[in-house]
């Protein structure tokens, strides 16, 4: 089987998987979760078949789709070392989040409906990764952006929901427009959106690229990977099933944001990498001190990934792509245990989500507990699991670079190690603070198998730098780069002895400071003013209610006004209304008789006799 038959089962048996579910009626909530499940073993077939097949993981195929004079437009996929890590990972990640939600999603009513969007969610992110060009990934762009629409309000009956949805759905459409006029512009300097035929552009002339260019198309990294100030709507979101946050925050949608900052890594001029290199940063300190203010599990772990989203821009800023998508493989796959595991432990508390009402959960938990554990480890880059090596090789980077950035970027990990202290000693140690922790119990096999597996990923996915399936490519040159700098030693063992105290400061810290299982907020006791300080999170929601109720609401009355009045009242209306007088005084003067026509003839004819002496 050729390869691209191959890319074409892998981008299709989701949308199918989808189709069929929609399709069947009735039956839907009884077989959906198989049919989203033979689509997500197909799609890992598929990729391991693919991978199989290829060696090299250099493969591009276009097709032309729209043609109107001298402008054509194609269709076409790509597949080398970036995409088939993101296949990989994808494929896993997918496979483990499908097999959970069957267990996690059993008694929802509509599970129907959440696996058919699953599904097709599924479909878009893999659009993404096989486009070839940036017309093709626009439009599986805006289908992720749907697609999470329906999953975030999968339980619409919910006002919260609702509106998580909507604003999921509008924040991310203010990134995209920039987004869309930078495509239009990239065709318009380029006289193509091919993503290879761009770079052998730049190759040959670099001063093709511009700061107008590369600033518009990183609008849609700044929406899709909820960066400030577009990152508001990712907390939110957490009013989904707890699947569909594991899904969005591991393997697609946030992912894709910077998945293509590594695609057009070559049209990013010096001046806007340093600022996504800054607001990187200025992200994952930002999102670590908000987390320290949240007492919804899944809220915590969102403003996580805000912060690993920062990790992975800062370094991506300065010139490291490799090591980012490095970063975003190894987060993936500890962020889908830590949602996961959070799911299980919100499902075995009848739905609790406040992590002030759990508690001695370990005992009671095991399973899910420990691979919680092992995945905050990997999260705060403890020696030996897959985030130490990503973290590290981020952190060598930074040193290398920037060493502002590099203090800032340890802030972050110590912030990090701290509030998912904070949850792992609230949540697993102590006494139970409710009822319904007290009442708790191990999940299902169906829901525990994920976890074990994510756990081992989580373990061993940092281990062997070159994985058979791409992982090379671009992740190798740079980790081959840092190795080769002159100071390379001495800079690992800053980080080692700087990062290690990061993990173990915080996680020790927030131990000492919030104890276990904890009943109250410590820090909302002690210090109720910096707590509401960090709740508020720099005021950007009402900010943006402000700007929206105060500043667009006024200027749409005023344009609404306008058109009443201006446009409708006096162009449309007015003029015909003028017309309509016109007509009444000519019908008077026509009174059918001939004295009076000779009247207005010579009134007529004085008229212009006066107006031509003047």
């Amino acid at each position: 089987m050729d390869i691209l038959t191959i890319l074409l089962i892998i981008l299709f048996t989701p949308l199918v998987a989808s189709l069929v579910i929609i399709l069947i009626g009735k039956e839907r909530r009884k077989w959906a979760p198989a049919i989203a499940l033979l689509g997500s073993i197909g799609i890992l077939i598929s990729t391991t078949g693919l991978f199989l097949e290829s060696q090299e993981f250099s493969y591009q195929y276009s097709w032309e789709w729209l043609s109107f004079g001298e402008n054509t437009f194609y269709l076409g996929f790509v597949f080398d070392n970036i995409g088939a890590t993101m296949l990989a990972m994808v494929s896993i990640v997918s496979l483990c989040i499908t097999v959970f939600s069957m267990g996690y999603m059993s008694d929802d009513p509509a599970r129907g409906r959440y696996f058919a969007g699953l599904s097709f969610f599924m479909f878009s992110m893999l659009g993404i990764i096989l486009s070839s060009n940036l017309i093709m990934i626009f439009l599986f762009w805006e289908l992720v952006g749907f697609s999470s629409y329906l999953l975030i309000g999968h339980y619409f009956d919910k006002n919260e929901a609702r509106q998580a949805s909507q604003k999921a759905f509008i924040v991310n459409r203010i990134g995209d427009f920039g987004f869309l006029i930078g495509i239009i512009l990239t065709y318009w300097q380029f006289g193509t959106t091919n993503l290879e035929a761009i770079a052998g552009a730049v190759g040959v002339d670099a001063s093709l690229i511009s700061h107008l260019i590369g600033g518009l198309l990183i609008c849609g990294f700044i929406g899709k990977s909820a960066q400030f100030p577009l990152h508001v709507w990712l907390p939110d979101a957490m009013a989904g099933p707890t699947p569909v946050s594991a899904l969005i925050h591991a393997a697609t949608m946030v992912a894709a944001g910077i998945y293509l900052l590594i695609r057009i890594d070559c049209l990013l001029t010096l001046e806007v990498l340093t600022f996504i290199a800054y607001l990187g940063t200025f992200v994952a300190v930002y999102a670590g001190f908000c987390a320290f203010a949240q007492k919804d599990i899944k809220r915590i772990l969102a403003y996580s990934t805000l912060s690993q989203l920062g990790y992975m821009a800062a370094i991506l800023g300065l010139g490291y792509s490799g090591i980012a998508l490095f970063h975003l493989i190894t987060h993936a796959f500890f962020k889908a245990l830590l949602f996961l595991g959070a799911g299980a432990v919100i499902h075995a508390c009848h739905h609790e989500q406040s992590i002030d009402k759990m508690g001695g959960l370990f005992k009671k938990m095991p399973i899910t507990a420990t691979s919680f554990i092992i995945g905050t480890l990997a999260l705060c880059g403890v020696y030996g699991l897959s985030g130490f090596y990503s973290k590290d090789a981020i952190l060598i980077a930074a040193l290398d670079s920037n060493f502002q950035l590099f203090l800032l970027l340890i802030l972050g990990a110590f912030l990090t190690a701290g509030y998912m202290g904070r949850l792992i000693w609230t949540v697993f140690l102590g006494k139970a603070n409710s009822e319904n922790a007290d009442h708790a119990h191990e999940v299902s096999p169906i829901m525990s198998g994920p976890l074990i597996v994510l756990t081992l990923f989580a373990v061993l996915v940092g281990l062997n730098h070159y994985w058979p399936f791409g992982l090379g490519g671009i992740v190798s040159l740079d980790l081959d780069h840092l190795h080769h700098l002159e100071h390379y030693k001495s800079m690992h063992k800053t980080v080692l002895i700087w990062g290690s105290a990061a993990w173990i400061v915080g996680l020790l810290g927030s131990l000492l400071f919030y104890g276990r299982g904890s009943k109250a907020d410590r820090l909302q006791d002690k210090a109720p003013k910096l707590y509401a300080f960090l709740e508020s999170r720099l005021w950007m929601d009402e900010l943006y209610a402000f700007y929206v109720n105060k500043i667009q609401q006024r200027l749409a009355d005023i344009l609404s006004f306008l058109d009443e009045v201006l446009l409708r009242g006096f162009i449309i209306r007015g003029g015909a209304g003028l017309v309509g007088v016109l007509g009444v005084g000519l019908r008077i003067l026509q009174v059918g008789r001939l004295n009076a026509y000779y009247l207005w003839f010579f009134v007529g004819l004085i008229l212009l006799w006066l107006y031509a002496a003047s």
